[in-house]
C-alpha cells in the first residue's frame, strides 16, 4: 500500500462549530482543530487531502488550515445525507487508491514518539488491508461510537482481524456481537476516528447511496461491516488516546490531553493546582 491521501469529513449540521475551534497544540502554538487534525495527516504521509464541507464553507475552512491549506481539495457534500454519504464524495479523489481518513471533530494524542496515524499506516502498509483504529472503551460509552467484533491476531498483541461491525450498539447486542477475546470485562473495542480504507469501500457505499436516495441517512459502519465479508479488514488498538471535541466538556478535555503532554504541561499544571486550591470546599 501506498497512502498518499487522506479524507477529511467536515459537513456536519454546524460546519464551523467544531474544525474552527482554536486550542494551543502540544508544541505551544495555537492552532485551530482542523489544523492539528492536518497535522495528523502529514504526519503518516499524506500529500492531498480532500475535505469534505457543507457547500459555501471553504473560505473559513482554508483560513484555519494555516500553512496547510494548499494541500486541500475541498469538496462539497450538497445536503446533509450521512456520514457515510460525505465519504462517498470523495470517490473522485481517492481513485483507485487507498486512502486516509479522519474525522473532523476528534484529536489525538499518541502515548509513543509516533503519531496515532503514523501507527496506523504504517500497520495498513505491512499488512497490504484496511485497518480501523479502535480504542478499548466501557460499555457505558457504546452509544457514541462504532464498535467491531473479531479475534486478535495470534502473536499481535494489539492487531484483530474484524468480524463485525455495529453503529452505537446496544449493551444487549453488544455483549451478543461484539465480545472480543481476552479483553477487559465491560470494555468493547470502538472506532478511534481514524482508518485506512482500500477502494472497495467506495463501491458498497456506492450501493448504499443508490439504494438511500433522497432519504438519505446513510452511516458508514453498515459499509465496513459488508467491507469485513468481502476483503481482510483489521483494527489496531493504537498507542494513543482519541478526544471527541464534539461532547461536553470535549474541547477543555482535548485541550487538557494537548498540554499535559506538550512543552507547557509544568506551568498549566501548577495553574491547575492553584485553580483546584482556590475552588476547594
Amino acid at each position: 500500500m501506498n497512502i498518499k491521501k487522506a479524507v477529511i469529513t467536515a459537513a456536519g449540521k454546524e460546519p464551523h462549530a467544531l474544525p474552527l475551534q482554536r486550542l494551543v497544540d502540544r508544541d505551544g502554538e495555537p492552532k485551530a482543530a482542523l489544523q492539528i487534525i492536518l497535522e495528523e495527516a502529514v504526519s503518516a504521509g499524506a500529500e492531498e487531502i480532500g475535505l469534505i464541507i457543507s457547500p459555501g464553507a471553504a473560505d473559513s475552512f482554508r483560513t484555519a488550515a494555516g500553512a496547510l491549506a494548499g494541500r486541500l481539495q475541498f469538496i462539497e457534500q450538497p445536503a446533509p445525507l450521512g456520514y457515510g454519504h460525505a465519504l462517498y464524495c470523495a470517490r473522485q479523489f481517492v481513485g483507485t487508491a487507498p486512502f486516509l481518513h479522519l474525522v473532523s471533530d476528534h484529536l489525538y494524542v499518541s502515548d509513543t514518539d509516533q503519531r496515532c496515524a503514523q501507527q496506523l499506516v504504517e500497520t495498513a502498509t505491512a499488512e497490504s488491508a484496511a485497518v480501523s483504529a479502535v480504542q478499548a472503551t466501557r460499555e457505558s460509552m457504546l452509544p457514541y461510537y462504532g464498535t467491531i467484533g473479531g479475534q486478535r491476531v495470534p502473536q499481535r498483541p494489539h492487531l484483530y482481524e474484524i468480524e463485525d461491525v455495529l453503529e452505537k450498539p446496544t449493551p444487549t447486542a453488544a455483549e451478543q456481537r461484539l465480545i472480543i477475546p481476552g479483553l477487559r470485562a465491560g470494555h468493547y473495542l470502538c472506532f478511534f476516528g481514524m482508518h485506512v480504507l482500500t477502494p472497495l469501500v467506495m463501491e458498497i457505499l456506492a450501493e448504499h447511496v443508490a439504494a438511500a436516495g433522497d432519504r438519505g441517512g446513510v452511516q458508514l459502519s453498515p459499509a465496513l461491516a459488508q467491507l469485513a465479508t468481502r476483503e481482510r479488514y483489521l483494527a489496531l488498538a493504537v498507542e494513543g488516546q482519541r478526544y471527541n471535541i464534539g461532547e461536553k466538556y470535549g474541547l477543555l478535555t482535548a485541550q487538557l490531553a494537548l498540554t499535559l503532554h506538550g512543552t507547557d504541561r509544568d506551568d498549566v499544571l501548577v495553574q491547575l493546582l492553584e485553580l483546584l486550591a482556590h475552588n476547594r470546599r
